[in-house]
């Protein structure tokens, strides 16, 4: 799925987290979750509509969440 998209699009709008800062902390901060994410990145933490398509309540929908950036780099 990650093909599709760009690496700098923002995941997380309200903190400018894009695949690659997401991709970085996987790789660079043995991040493994969604709270070590939001830990490394901040994202998710302000509007968390980010996180899972489940939680976006945003009047826009998301394209892709931070749980489906980290699924897709944590398990190839």
């Amino acid at each position: 799925m990650l093909e599709n998209f760009d690496k700098n699009y923002e995941v997380c709008n309200c903190i400018k987290v894009t695949i690659n800062d997401i991709k970085n902390a996987v790789i660079n901060e043995s991040v493994i979750s969604l709270r070590d994410l939001q830990e490394k990145t901040h994202a998710g933490t302000e509007c968390r509509h980010c996180l899972m398509s489940e939680g976006d309540f945003g009047k826009i929908k998301k394209s892709i969440y931070c749980k489906d950036v980290l699924g897709e780099l944590i398990n190839g």
